[in-house]
């Protein structure tokens, strides 16, 4: 697939099996920064101890850097600087190794290392940012304690914070002053931070369960302070929530967090001093969605729980980054449960899960969550590592119990406290205080793809038996097509057709290919209902009829499994359309009617459970994706379930709308059901519905009423969208956060015409390049479109491409994450993959292109 020049080009893959111990040690690190947006310089002074051959020189990391000096105690020192690696001459066990560099802060738009944001200095380290700081071994295993000195102009960066403790200020002459920070704990220099900027802080205190005081601090702009308060609380929760739950008691006398406006990811953990991007910081009534609170007060959680899964804990290699990531996923997912509705929360993150990580395991970019080799492990944050790590998580928690799982991991911060570890460490403290033998489990950490498992139930009326027959299978996925059978925790429940009595309720464990259960004392057919709370991260295929699933819909007690036999209802009805080009929309309209009148339900449940399966997961299910058909299919059920059931539509709309603001689980799923009620109003067509929905958008005193009633215009032919569109920029004209909304709302539209109107909005004076929020908004909630990416004519595929290849210029980490929906090339008819592979050539044959993109296009061509 590739040509000569590509093929040659190729970068060289880092492997899993080379792996060495660091040859040198850096026991501590003392930095000073002469702070400035054109030019900082850097002295680095570093302990250096040998941990290798005697042999071999010291080799430092070094990237973008104008080097000054070099010494070895003081003295000028032999170097070679070459290819990015810093080579030090008659460097001994015990030396002082001693750098100068001088680095352009507002010349990084790569927003790796230390770069300008918006007047505020700032960085950004993990994975690899440190080294476009200083020259230092850049890897997770070489663990330091830092002392840092900051000097600066009073005036432009009066706030200068870095990791640890404050241990001294004061000022200088010509207005400049100063600032002293020291790290008592070691750490990998992916996770030093430093800020300096015009900022203010809401300040809070915490009283962990030792009795120490932790001041805590939230710097932002000093507009931006009002709208930090529900950042500060989650903070305050997510602390007393670990010590609760993990004993994990936080370490240092100050904690802070500071939000900034350009960020390649969504927060990093910095030790001490956690750096946000802002939209997962700021937040009023007025300016964010329950969906943007929800999100702030998960990702603060994570970031905090960090502390431990992470950072006292952390990755002996990049290979290992799910030990942080799928267990902190995990923790902050748990911790969000807890907040408020747990069925709620378990929907939400088995649709992200199936909408993102389930594709890219089907994907030419599939990989384990401990991966074997990578060219830019900034590729590898992806969410098989995140998403999927933290299924396997859980699945360890199910399958050990709860009380289990809490002994397992006081075991594995006590071990490995202080130390770089492994994916292998975790589990083996899992085993050793539980006396458990996980060693079938860790084929989930080597395997790639999603499992398989095929059930049959069968009933033996005359002996009063049922018959479980479960199977499984594991595709093949790039350089793996052989796979073993992995343990699959199933939770599964029977429920008779007649009465409803739950015959059984168990974990079952499937650990062989194929596996029978018997279950007795069974009198009536039994329905099963399998997989509940989403116990394992597979793919189920049941024979279980309309009226089986809606039997499930209507009457499970799992409300997950409740929601699911909706879905599944809904999506078998879609499919069967699509193949025949007709279905029976009647078992999907009665089993909603049901849902819909369950007085007793959560408001919020009852959203889920109505809303219908996206368009992308649509395709997902087919051999070849048929967006058109797809569109048609889901719209023509959407139309019925708006027309027949209008009036509790209706009714639903009207017993919610009366919500002022409130923060609760249960005003946000009033809030939700409204929104979806005035979805399925718009489906029916009904004349007033636009007007209802123009009201909504006019009279809504806050975001999510706001920008939901906005959603369902935009989809819509309606006069009132343009209206709308207009009336919500000029209210928001000027805020970064909102404008995002305005894009995204547009790039995710419905409508035939999103492609040209994404395209023009691309040459609108607010859209930038530089910020990658923007990006996201407008490019990636339009690679997200299933509908409008894939055009017929190419169009999408054209202009996506367009943008990965600007994007790449100025930012590779994130044209790379643009790259993935053109990989999905295999899926489609045969002009769609062949217009898709023509524009991922086009990209590879760009001059210049980065090793991110390289490796994402190159993979997805294969």
């Amino acid at each position: 697939m590739l040509d000569a020049r590509t093929a040659t080009a190729q970068p060289a893959a880092i492997r899993r099996e080379d792996y060495r111990p660091p040859e040198w040690l850096i026991p501590s690190i003392a930095l000073e920064f002469d702070l400035g947006a054109e030019r900082t310089i850097v002295r680095a002074r570093l302990s250096v101890e040998r941990n290798g051959a005697e042999q071999a020189p010291l080799r430092l990391n070094g990237e973008g850097l104008s080097l000054i000096e070099v010494m070895v105690n003081g003295a000028p020192a032999d170097h070679i600087y070459s290819e990015n690696i810093l080579t030090v001459e008659g460097v001994n066990s015990g030396d002082t190794v001693e750098t100068i560099v001088e680095i352009a802060p507002a010349a990084n738009t790569q927003l790796m290392g230390l770069y300008a944001s918006g007047g505020i200095l700032c960085t950004q380290c993990e994975a690899e940012g440190f080294r476009r700081i200083t020259f230092f071994p850049d890897r997770p295993d070489v663990l330091s304690r830092y002392a840092v000195r900051m000097i600066a102009d009073k005036a432009l960066y009066p706030v200068l914070l870095a990791n640890g403790d404050p241990v001294g200020s004061g000022d200088l002459e010509h207005g400049r002053h100063w600032a002293e920070w020291n790290d008592p704990f070691p750490k990998p220099c992916y996770l030093f931070a430093l800020v300096a900027g015009d900022l203010e802080a809401n300040r809070d205190t915490f009283i962990t369960q030792s009795g120490r005081t932790v001041d805590l601090g939230i710097w932002v702009r000093t507009e931006d302070l009002p709208k930090t308060d529900h950042a500060m609380a989650a903070l305050k929760a997510s602390m007393a929530w670990d010590e609760k739950v993990y004993g994990r008691e936080y370490d240092l006398a100050v904690f802070n967090i500071v939000a900034v406006s350009d960020f390649n990811f969504g927060a990093m953990e910095n030790k001490g001093l956690n750096i946000f991007n802002s939209r997962y910081i700021l937040a009023d009534p007025d300016t964010a969605t329950d969906a943007d609170y929800d999100a702030i007060a998960g990702v603060v959680a994570h970031e905090y729980f960090h502390n431990w899964s992470g950072n006292r804990v952390t990755c002996r290699d990049w290979f290992q980054l799910s030990l942080k990531e799928g267990f902190t996923v995990f923790r902050d997912q748990q911790f969000s449960a807890d907040q408020g509705s747990a069925a709620v929360k378990r929907i939400e993150d088995v649709r992200a899960l199936r909408a993102i990580q389930f594709p890219e395991d089907a994907g030419p970019l599939a990989h384990p969550i401990r991966p074997e080799s990578y060219i830019e492990i900034s590729n590898f944050y992806t969410a098989t590592i995140y998403d999927k790590g933290a299924e396997i998580i859980r699945m360890m928690r199910t399958i050990l119990g709860a009380d289990g799982f809490r002994a397992g991991t006081d075991l594995y911060f006590q071990r490995h406290d202080g130390e770089a570890a492994t994916c292998e460490d975790f589990v083996k403290a899992m085993e050793d205080a539980n006396g458990a033998d996980l060693s079938r489990f860790r084929l989930w950490y080597a395997q790639a793809g999603t499992p398989r498992v095929m059930a049959d139930l069968r009933h033996d009326e005359a002996s009063c038996r049922a018959h479980l027959l479960l199977e499984q299978a594991v595709p093949p996925t790039p350089d793996q097509p052989d796979k073993q059978p992995v343990p699959v925790p199933l939770k599964i429940a029977l429920f008779g057709e007649m009465t409803g009595e739950k015959y059984a309720d168990r974990l079952i464990v499937l650990e062989e290919q194929a596996q029978e259960i018997v279950f007795d004392g069974i009198g009536e057919r039994p329905i099963l209902s399998i997989n509940r709370d989403f116990s394992a991260p597979v793919i189920v295929e049941a024979a279980r009829s309309s009226e089986d699933l809606a039997f499930l819909s209507a009457n499970d007690d799992n409300p997950f499994a409740r929601y699911e036999a909706m879905q599944q209802l809904m999506l078998d009805t879609i499919i069967a359309a699509i193949r025949s080009g007709a279905a029976d929309h009647g078992p999907v309209i009665e089993a909603v009617r049901q849902t819909l009148s369950g007085t007793a339900l959560d408001p919020a449940f009852v959203g889920e459970a109505a809303l219908l399966p996206s368009e992308a997961f649509i395709g997902d299910q087919m051999e070849t994706v048929d967006p058109d058909a797809i569109h048609r299919a889901r719209e023509a059920l959407r139309a019925d379930l708006g027309t027949e059931l209008e009036s509790l539509w209706r009714a639903a709309y009207a017993r919610n709308a009366a919500n002022r603001f409130e923060y609760s689980p249960a005003a946000k799923g009033a809030r939700r059901l409204r929104t979806i009620a005035l979805g399925y109003l718009m489906a029916s067509g009904g004349a007033d519905v636009p007007a209802l929905a123009m009201r909504q958008f006019g009279e809504a005193d806050n975001m999510t009423d706001r920008q939901g009633a906005l959603g369902v215009l935009v989809n819509s032919d309606a006069a009132e969208r343009d209206d709308a569109l207009a009336a919500f920029y000029k209210r928001y004209q000027g805020n970064a956060l909102v404008i995002d909304k305005w894009f995204g709302v547009q790039a995710l539209s419905t409508r035939s015409d999103t492609g040209e109107v994404v395209q023009a909005l691309a040459r609108h004076p607010d859209f930038t390049l530089a910020n990658p929020n923007r990006l996201r908004a407008l490019v990636g909630s339009f690679a997200a479109n299933q509908r409008a990416l894939h055009a017929p004519d190419g169009s999408g595929y054209r202009f996506l491409a367009d943008m990965i290849i600007a994007v790449d210029r100025l930012n590779p980490q994130t044209a790379a994450r643009l790259v993935p929906p053109l990989g999905r090339w295999r899926r489609f008819d045969a002009s769609r993959a062949d217009k898709m592979k023509r524009e991922l050539m086009r990209i590879l044959a760009e001059q210049g292109l980065s090793k991110d993109v390289f490796e994402q296009a190159s993979k997805s061509l294969g």
